[in-house]
């Protein structure tokens, strides 16, 4: 058993401070303010860990990563372990690796991959806890930094093939709802149980509406890859936020504006906190791959050399909940926005996202600046500056 003491503890009900978290068997066993009142024929089985003075966060859940640390998942098996590692130091105990268009059967060989990984966890009690992808059926007008040339229309055969080939690890699909096709596509996705998403769309507000109302239920990176909001059009993201369905959010001060993230955390359970980051998170500057079309990295941020788009983000999930702090949420409320909001998009949260007794003893600790110090991930230290030092029974 280990007690984590002194700590700022962000739970769904408030911060305890000081409070404490008891992890036995990879699970968080209790959660309370102050010390514990241990048995004494148990206190030299426990591991006192002092945390005074930090944070201890649910460990976050990323529904949208595409590389880290130098590593494109795109590239290679090894690569897409690499990136995974990279985020799992940042505080990300559970990932979707995010697969953009490619041909058909690159992405299956891709999401071949995904399928290792899930299943060496095993799966959801590892990091990666199956595939997004963000791709073929996107509309080209929204496509971003999607490579226009192996976009296609939503094709419920294909959509098959692919979900094949994931052998159980794909998670969530992103689709433009108004081509033609979309609905059958969306329709094969619930049946399998694979999470419907709206992104890189042109739809109208109507045509999201009616698709959020057929069981789409994420944005991905809302005002991003679609039309923008209107006041007599309000598209995609003014259905979204209507219709009250959770809403990807790229919250590295160059995607969207810091008044969009409170406007959208103004209901609390809608706002998922992603990264979207590509091979150059954690890497610098300088000249990148994506898709199969050349980055630049400049100030950190990405973009295609042809043109120009955005090419997702170097940002990490710690990043996130700093900004989202310094722009004015509670850190319960970025906390959930990274954790437990996105747990539950996945169907996760009976397992993680929260620090709750019963699930899964993934956990961060942060500094005072909100820096990770630690990650812990099913009660094993894997990441941070390094295991915190024990105190003794």
């Amino acid at each position: 058993m280990t007690l984590l003491t002194g700590a700022k503890v962000v739970t769904p009900g408030g911060v305890l401070d000081p409070g404490r978290v008891l992890v036995r068997d990879g699970l968080i066993a209790q959660v309370g303010r102050g010390d514990l009142d241990l048995d004494p024929r148990r206190v030299e089985q426990v591991e006192r860990v002092d945390l005074t003075g930090a944070w201890l966060l649910p460990g976050f859940v990323d529904l949208h990563m595409h590389g880290g640390g130098g590593h494109d998942v795109a590239a290679s098996a090894a690569d897409m372990a690499g990136a995974v590692a990279f985020h799992q130091a940042h505080g990300t105990t559970r990932t979707l690796v995010s697969l953009v268009t490619a041909p058909v059967a690159r992405l299956a060989e891709q999401l071949g991959w995904v399928a290792a990984l899930a299943a060496a966890g095993p799966g959801p009690d590892g990091p990666v806890v199956g595939a997004h992808l963000e791709g073929p059926f996107l509309a080209a007008e929204r496509r971003g930094a999607q490579p226009a040339e192996h976009l296609r229309r939503p094709d419920r055969a294909v959509f098959a093939d692919l979900e094949a080939a994931a052998a159980g690890a794909l998670r969530v699909i992103t689709v433009a709802p108004e081509l033609p096709g979309a609905a059958a596509v969306v329709a094969a996705a619930l049946e399998a149980g694979v999470v419907a998403a709206a992104g890189h769309t042109d739809a109208t507000y109507a045509q999201a509406s009616a698709a959020f109302a057929a069981g789409i239920t994420l944005t991905t990176h809302v005002f991003n890859g679609m039309r923008p909001l209107h006041h007599r059009e309000p598209g995609t993201a003014g259905a979204a936020l209507d219709a009250g369905v959770a809403c990807e959010l790229i919250n590295d001060g160059v995607h969207v504006h810091p008044a969009l993230l409170r406007l959208i955390a103004a209901e609390p359970e809608r706002l998922v906190l992603v990264t979207d980051a590509v091979d150059a998170a954690g890497a610098g500057d300088g000249e990148y791959v994506l898709g199969g079309h050349p980055v630049r990295v400049r100030d950190g941020q990405a973009r295609l050399v042809a043109g120009g788009a955005l090419a997702g983000s170097t940002l990490t999930m710690d990043q996130a909940v700093r900004r989202s702090v310094a722009a004015g949420l509670p850190i319960e409320v970025a906390a959930a926005a990274a954790a437990t909001n996105p747990a539950r998009v996945l169907g996760l949260d009976t397992r993680c996202g929260a620090i709750a007794p019963a699930l899964d003893a993934d956990l961060v600790v942060l500094d005072a600046e909100l820096a990770v110090t630690a990650v812990m991930a099913r009660g094993r230290w894997v990441g941070g500056r390094g295991a915190p030092r024990a105190g003794g029974g």
